[in-house]
């Protein structure tokens, strides 16, 4: 029979296929010879029909796909494949010379065509691949195809933050984009492929990016378009009754809001039917926000001028609430501890493209540093310098940022004529604070290798650092490196294990510390140090990634296998391989050398 490819709801060319390579071995593997195929599920939006698309490239398969309009109609998703009015015997006849079905929103089918997928997966003659959207109710026929064990289940996550920059960095429109405009439009569309590229679609259409100066990227400020799209993925917020819209704007232009029966700031019943909904959150204190990033901003810029002037709250408002964040952030830098903390005002204000005072603006590009978000530390660097005020602290921390990442010429040397490193390569607390946990240059000096300029100048991790690589004890260097890395200072971290390297006599635990360092210097946007230098490693295949991450989360072989479809002693032979590359010794120094990934199957 002659077979009819229908077009599928994709993420369509020249957009790059990024951060899906172990989806996309997976799926292509339940595709191959003596395979029934596969289940592919994840949120909206997140890239499932393109995955699929992608796996299936040039295998003349028939596609069919299910609507919302056609649910009530019989056949309706194979209307192209079956003759009209055909029973399901007759159907499933029809189909019989048809070895590769892709099936795109399944959970939309009409039951007739629901059941003969069913059918179909039940006698394994057509190889079978189904995309489903997870939440979306779906009848009974297509649940059983997992549910039943017909067909092995891949769940495909949001895009992360990194793979969100890597796949705008290859994208068409979105390649110039500086890092403060690629942390909105992911934190925006929360990984929501199709929402990501109307966005940067629309800002560039619209003329809404400008050019950072110094640089060759171009920054996105001011208020959402709201596109099509956007409206599509925020009707359940713009289509509420109007006491529920009044809250909601509420909300979008002043949130957090306290709950509050004294007050009329909020209307409680409107509060309550929204949480059950989904659309609010009600926080342990009684403060109420928005339950979507998107929602605010849809809110704001749909409100109309005037209700907009009675309910915002202006940027230069924003000062006591801003010093708040300020100090918080400094704190946590005393303490020594930068691990992940919220800071939306000064993110909202400069997404309004409100200036920044230097001061705010150069503790947030020091905290970004110290996490080793170097190209972010940059850009909030450049925030505060946009004044023109040419702040001190700004211009250091831009200078150290770009340094450290390799974008700076020649740098300063210290005494020995050892290379400084991009200038003070930190200081992890203001120099001279109150209960600092480093001195001027006292923890640079051991970042470069000269522990003895630090002897008496540092506490806590820090003086634990100058301590083991004053000893050359390689163990104890590692240990620093964990702790750094639960305190959030990555590219610290990466240090360490760097000399951890170095310093050990075991040729297998120098691999394993190399490998550690490799792994945290690639989640520090580019960083180039002088303790970093000299570090190589074989990167793993798409395959030998996928069956590590696997081995890392405690699969046996046997169970990876399973999963994968391959034989046990393939996966063993890919995994005697991966150890190789990594330097480890076996399953359980993985966890430590592996960087978080995304999505598993499961």
């Amino acid at each position: 029979m002659t077979s009819y490819e229908r077009a599928v709801r994709t993420l369509d060319p020249p957009w790059p296929f990024t951060g899906r390579e172990s989806e996309l071995d997976v799926v292509r593997a339940s595709l191959a010879a003596g395979r029934d195929g596969a289940v592919v599920t994840g949120p909206v939006g997140c890239g499932k029909s393109r995955l699929v698309a992608e796996a299936t490239r040039g295998t003349g398969c028939a596609r069919v796909a299910g609507t919302p309009e056609t649910r009530h109609l019989r056949f309706a998703a194979f209307a192209h494949l079956v003759p009209e009015a055909s029973s399901l015997h007759g159907a499933f006849r029809h189909l019989s010379d048809v070895r590769l079905l892709v099936v795109d929103d399944a959970h939309l089918l009409d039951d007739a065509s629901a059941a003969l997928v069913h059918q179909l997966a039940v006698h394994g003659r057509v190889r079978l691949v189904a995309v489903t959207t997870d939440g979306a109710p779906a009848p009974a026929a297509v649940s059983r195809l997992w549910t039943g064990d017909l067909l092995p289940r891949l769940t495909v996550e949001r895009l992360s933050r990194e793979d969100t920059a890597r796949l705008l960095a290859g994208a068409p429109g979105g390649a110039d984009l500086e890092p403060l405009t690629v942390n909105r439009l992911h934190h925006l569309c929360q990984g929501d492929l199709r929402l990501l590229r109307d966005l940067v679609d629309a800002v560039r259409e619209r003329g809404l990016l400008s050019r950072v100066d110094g640089t060759d990227t171009r920054a996105w400020r001011g208020p959402l378009p709201v596109t099509a799209t956007v409206r599509e993925r925020t009707a359940r917020v713009l289509d509420r009754y109007p006491a529920e819209r009044e809250t909601l704007q509420r909300l979008a232009f002043a949130e957090p809001l306290p709950v509050d029966p004294e007050r009329d700031a909020l209307d409680l019943r409107a509060l309550e039917r929204l949480e059950a909904d989904g659309l609010v959150r009600v926080d342990d204190r009684g403060a109420v926000r928005l339950a979507h990033p998107l929602h605010g901003p849809v809110l704001r810029a749909t409100a109309g001028r005037l209700r907009a002037r009675r309910l915002s709250r202006a940027p230069g408002r924003c000062g006591p609430a801003l010093e708040a964040e300020r100090a918080a952030l400094l704190g946590r830098i005393q303490r020594a501890d930068v691990r992940t903390v919220a800071a939306p005002v000064g993110e909202w204000l400069v997404a309004q493209g409100a200036p920044l005072p230097a001061g705010y603006a150069a503790v947030r590009a020091r905290y970004a540093r110290l996490r080793g978000e170097l190209r972010e530390a940059a850009a909030w660097a450049r925030e505060g310098l946009r004044d023109g005020t040419g702040d001190a602290a700004c211009r250091r921390e831009l200078a150290l940022a770009t340094a450290q990442s390799g974008d700076a010429p020649a740098v300063p040397t210290i005494p020995g004529g050892r290379p400084h490193g991009g200038g003070a390569v930190t200081r992890p607390t203001e120099a001279g604070a109150p209960g600092a946990a480093v001195g001027d240059d006292a923890y640079d000096a051991v970042r470069l290798g000269d522990p003895g300029r630090a002897a008496g100048r540092l506490t806590g991790v820090f003086a634990a650092h100058a301590d083991a690589l004053a000893r050359g004890d390689g163990d104890a260097l590692d240990r620093v490196a964990e702790q750094l890395q639960g305190r959030g200072f990555l590219l610290f971290a990466a240090e360490a294990h760097a000399q951890a390297a170095r310093a050990h006599r075991d040729p297998s635990a120098a691999r394993t510390a190399r490998t550690r360092a490799v792994a945290l210097a690639r989640r520090c946007q580019g960083a180039r140090t002088p303790a970093l230098s000299g570090l190589a490693l074989g990167e793993l295949t798409a395959r030998q990634r996928q069956i590590v991450d696997l081995a890392a989360v405690g699969l046996s072989n046997r169970e990876i296998a399973e999963k994968l479809t391959l034989s046990v002693r393939t996966v063993g032979n890919h995994l005697y391989s991966a150890y190789a590359r990594l330097g480890a010794s076996d399953r359980g120094a993985l966890p430590w050398l592996l960087a978080p990934q995304g999505a598993r199957p499961a």
